[in-house]
């Protein structure tokens, strides 16, 4: 099982629109990882099962989560519970790190 990562490990993933992701960490309960979001870049709003946690690495973000808005900056953070529609737009060039539990099967597949 990996324990550390370094800021320069981990393959990026394309995702299109300027966004990519890389897989920093993972167990089977928890997972760790990075997205990189070019200005202008969307999450389009989604849902999964995981409970997820996000830090907002770089950048500023304007964040949905369920019926709420609300625009986040470097340092601030935000919880998506299981099953809530969840999304954002780049303001400007960001990353934010996102925790899941239990892990995304489908980022490894």
């Amino acid at each position: 099982m990996k324990i550390f990562a370094r800021k320069d490990e981990g393959d990026w993933t394309d995702l299109g629109g300027g966004n990519r992701r890389r897989i920093l960490l993972h167990t089977d309960e928890l997972m760790m990882v990075e997205f990189a979001f070019d200005e202008g870049g969307v999450g389009a709003p989604h849902s999964h099962p995981h409970v997820q946690a996000s830090y907002v690495a770089e950048g500023r973000f304007e964040v949905t989560v369920g019926d709420r808005t609300n625009v986040l900056s470097a340092g601030d953070s935000f919880i998506v519970p299981s099953n809530v529609v969840h999304g954002v737009v780049a303001l400007e060039e960001g990353r934010l790190v996102d925790s899941f539990t239990p892990h995304r099967a489908d980022f490894l597949a």
